[in-house]
């Protein structure tokens, strides 16, 4: 071939690439403007936004500013969090033309990982003030507690070699390894053998550490208990409260290795997230210790302060507001807890929490000690709520998730008959197993749970956490939403009214909105639904009967008994026409005894968390079935990033395409929602209050509030919301569903 005419090739081939990254840059300012407000600038300026460079893509604060450097000298970059994309603001209006021609359509490899980067200017840069939350009260954390080379000797005083040490009862976990010195902490009960002492005291190596503490004011008391645990990167621990029967006020805790998040959430709602540095000891008294939960998020990545930001004291910078923070990938991470057995009853000032002034300390395999009561106020359902739905998901995410794999094939129809490009928001998305159904829509997904939303973040979806009665998104600005199996947890009915009033506010003229919500009924047409069938199929081969059943559960395969009616006056039954099973005895909720009919419609029904192998294919009726459309975590080796141009074939940033397709909508992504605070002495720690794992000896049961829905009275709640009518309504393997549409213009 001439010379010249390759010369021409290229150009052209040149020309077609720049036309397509342009292209894409104007879907990238599009989709920022239509779901985030950002307006993007026609004309050259110092800043720019960064589509798919954002801490929710996985782009850490060093990766992307090495980049950014190299094209000029960087005044601010600003990363808000969860968000997947970030604002550049360069000290000059030639460096940002720089970066808007050399960086845009570029490729940013982060590990194993990569994002295309796209630049559009902007008129300035805003972002929320930056705020500090106190610290629980009773709680501190002293940095620097040991030297490295204290670190060393405790590091090297626990022999892992041995699997199962009588000396030390040390466990395999399933989310960590674990040893015990001085008395053995029984997840079993969630207690100690007081008149038990293992053979082997606490290692001469924490003398030293131990004996500071006491010179230091923090103990008054040496520890007469140790439990170590390790962690390896994706790994935690539920959110919990040490026993208080079993242990003193102060309860130290010392971080060696790796640095780590620490989630302390209060019983109304609020939440306050500790980095622990290595060789720091955080300490618990109090308030801290007896009310507030502890837990560990199990993840590889944590959102952390790029630097040290100054605090008040006895406070924390809030992760939620912070735009200098960047990604701290996790690593091996050991814990010393230290402890002093208690001899005499617990008499903390939180008696509702406290399992020696009659709160339980460990969960119910049948009825919680003291079943809570329907709500009477608006403050008491938030409680309920929060006791029995909220802190119990948060629980028992990895195994519900684990048991959540095969979407239900009504819902992937009424999913797979939007029009590409439709905006799905999925209310109660759990671990997000249909927002990849239809992959030529837009999904986003929002859930209470925390722990279920890190597994969705983990699966690629673009998710954040949100109360149904108030989710972060714009007025009409979806085309579609779906509530799989999230009405019938809130315990009264103003809240279940205003559940839907909140997805009918997101939908834009036209829209639709699909609800399921679990039936009483779980008998229809004289078919039993798989629910009741599984029970009849475990006695009759004198198996016993599976646990983890809720309306979950009820996964139609194959023929299903869908019945529709297309008009709300041939399902919409009159009250008067209902059997009234909605009482219970004396106020208080019953537990169901899984996989038989309701006797009531306002009830607790159990979970029976499982360990070691998992059971979700043999308890929720898929038959060993497994979502081929669940999406492999992402997996990232380093914080290392480094740019390469944009081949031809690269696809956009799994993070943040053009087309908006993922984008992460959230303007309040982990803020706790606003619910009343609670007050009085209510018990807030029950069977159901999250607790620390119990990996052997008998599954522990957490009770989840549900309120079961008649035939007719789902339809009758819809018909109460203005501007929009049902389209149609059936049964589903024991639910009860409907398609709304909301009134065009």
């Amino acid at each position: 071939m001439d010379s010249s005419v390759e010369n021409n090739v290229k150009t052209v081939r040149r020309s077609k690439e720049e036309k397509k990254v342009l292209r894409k840059q104007l879907k990238a300012s599009h989709t920022l403007l239509k779901h985030e407000g950002i307006s993007t600038a026609a004309q050259p300026t110092k800043s720019l936004v960064v589509a798919n460079g954002g801490l929710g893509n996985g782009v850490s604060r060093e990766g992307l500013s090495a980049a950014l450097k190299e094209m000029g000298e960087v005044e601010s970059l600003v990363m808000p969090p969860h968000k997947p994309y970030a604002f550049v603001t360069y000290r000059s209006e030639e460096s940002a033309r720089n970066a808007h021609v050399h960086l845009n359509g570029q490729m940013l490899q982060c590990g194993e990982n990569s994002v295309t980067l796209y630049f559009s200017y902007v008129e300035s840069v805003t972002h929320e003030e930056e705020t500090s939350v106190p610290l629980p009260e009773g709680l501190a954390l002293v940095e620097d507690f040991v030297s490295p080379e204290e670190e060393a000797v405790l590091l090297s005083a626990i022999d892992w070699s041995s699997t199962n040490d009588d000396i030390t009862a040390q466990k395999a976990l399933k989310h960590r390894r674990v040893k015990h010195y001085g008395f053995e902490f029984r997840y079993d009960n969630n207690n100690v053998d007081k008149d038990k002492p293992l053979p082997a005291g606490l290692p001469d190596e924490c003398l030293p550490v131990l004996e500071r503490c006491v010179s230091n004011g923090h103990i008054s008391m040496m520890p007469d208990q140790l439990t170590v645990n390790q962690y390896e990167s994706g790994q935690g621990i539920p959110p919990h409260v040490d026993t208080h029967s079993a242990f003193e006020d102060t309860i130290l805790s010392l971080s060696l290795g790796a640095k780590t998040v620490m989630d302390f959430r209060h019983p109304d709602g609020r939440v306050v997230a500790v980095v622990l540095p290595g060789r720091s000891l955080l300490l618990m008294k109090g308030e801290s210790r007896y009310l507030w939960t502890h837990g560990i998020t199990p993840r590889k990545f944590d959102m952390v302060p790029a630097c040290d930001p100054p605090s008040p004291a006895g406070s924390r910078p809030d992760l939620g507001t912070q735009s200098g923070l960047t990604l701290s990938k996790r690593g091996t991470r050991t814990s010393f807890t230290f402890r002093k057995i208690r001899h005499e009853p617990c008499r903390c000032a939180f008696p509702s929490a406290c399992d020696s002034q009659g709160a339980p300390s460990t969960p119910s395999l049948s009825l919680p000690p003291s079943p809570p009561t329907l709500p009477c106020c608006r403050a008491d359902a938030a409680r309920l709520e929060e006791e029995y739905v909220h802190r119990v998901y948060d629980a028992i995410a990895s195994h519900f998730s684990s048991t959540r794999h095969s979407p239900w094939p009504r819902v992937c129809h009424f999913l797979t008959s939007l029009p590409p490009r439709s905006v799905l928001a999925d209310v109660g998305c759990g671990n997000g197993k249909y927002l990849g159904v239809n992959p030529d829509v837009i999904a986003v997904g929002c859930d209470r749970s925390s722990a279920l939303i890190q597994i969705c973040a983990e699966r690629g979806f673009h998710t954040f956490v949100s109360d149904a009665l108030s989710v972060p998104l714009r007025t009409a600005s979806c085309d579609a939403c779906i509530s799989i199996a999230v009405v019938h947890h809130f315990s009264t009915q103003e809240r279940r009214l205003a559940a839907v009033r909140e997805l009918v506010r997101l939908l834009k003229p036209g829209g639709r909105a699909l609800i399921y919500v679990w039936a009483f009924e779980q008998e229809y047409n004289k078919q039993k639904s798989k629910y009741l069938k599984e029970n009849n199929k475990e006695h009759h081969g004198n198996h016993i009967p599976s646990k983890n059943t809720s309306e979950d559960s009820q996964e139609p395969h194959g023929k299903s008994s869908i019945q529709i009616s297309s008009h709300l006056e041939d399902s919409c039954r009159p009250h008067d026409s209902m059997t009234d099973v909605s009482r219970v005895t004396d106020g208080k909720l019953s537990v169901h005894t899984n996989r038989t009919a309701f006797n009531t419609q306002d009830l607790l029904v159990p979970w029976h968390l499982k360990e070691g192998k998992k059971r979700g294919d043999e308890e929720s009726g898929d038959s060993g079935k497994k979502d081929k459309r669940k999406e492999k975590p992402k997996k990232t080796s380093n914080n290392c990033c480094s740019v390469s141009s944009l081949s031809p074939k690269a696809d956009p940033s799994p993070g943040f395409e053009p087309s908006g397709s993922r984008l992460d909508t959230s303007d309040a992504a982990h803020i706790p929602d606003s619910k009343p605070s609670p007050s009085g002495n209510t018990a807030q720690t029950s069977s159901s209050t999250v607790k620390s794992e119990l990996e052997s000896g008998p599954a522990p049961v957490f009770h989840r509030y549900y309120h079961v829905f008649q035939q007719g009275e789902l339809e009758q709640l819809c018909a109460q919301v203005n501007g929009v009518k049902v389209q149609s309504s059936y049964h589903d393997q024991g639910n009860w569903c409907v398609i709304l549409q909301k009134d065009g213009l």
